[in-house]
């Protein structure tokens, strides 16, 4: 995709995004840091926190090798790059307890209809979806929705699907 079509695919997912009751009704939020090649919701970082919701962002904990959930309040002051040199929350940020998060948005490589979804490989994002309770939305470009994904028992799959042209319940 064009860097023109991405950054059009990213406004049109974001206004349909929030459109959804699931998004209006959120109170925690968690965020992920767009890699430039996937869609871009970091403008509704911005919105959720002036509307007072709680918002997070993963941070990997490398002694643990796995992410943890840390509340962002400012995002000039609270992140940094990160072990992959994606935006993540300073220490500094207190974790949140993740079945507490109601709103998960969840990126991938692909992910078909049912709510299946190739990461990048290592299983970071399937350990953490494992433990999460809250609605769990999987936000790609329609180029990434493939007709099956073969899963394995750890696989974790998401309740919603957000393209930039559909809000689909898995």
């Amino acid at each position: 995709m064009s860097s023109a079509d991405r950054l059009a695919g990213s406004a049109r997912a974001r206004a349909l995004l929030l459109q959804q009751p699931e998004w209006r009704n959120a109170q925690s939020i968690l965020f992920f840091a767009p890699l430039p090649e996937e869609v871009d919701l970091w403008p509704l970082v911005e919105e959720a926190l002036a509307a007072g919701k709680t918002v997070a962002l993963p941070r990997f904990e490398a002694a643990h090798g796995h992410y943890s959930a840390c509340q962002v309040r400012n995002l000039a002051r609270d992140l940094k790059p990160g072990q992959f040199g994606i935006r993540e929350p300073v220490n500094t940020c207190p974790q949140l307890v993740l079945n507490l998060l109601d709103f998960i948005l969840v990126p991938g490589v692909a992910f078909d209809l049912q709510g299946r979804r190739v990461g990048r490989g290592r299983g970071f994002y399937d350990r953490l979806l494992g433990v999460l309770r809250g609605v769990t939305c999987g936000v790609a470009f329609d180029e990434q929705i493939v007709e099956a994904i073969p899963v394995e028992p750890h696989d974790a799959v998401v309740t919603y699907i957000l393209t930039p042209t559909r809000w689909v319940r898995a």
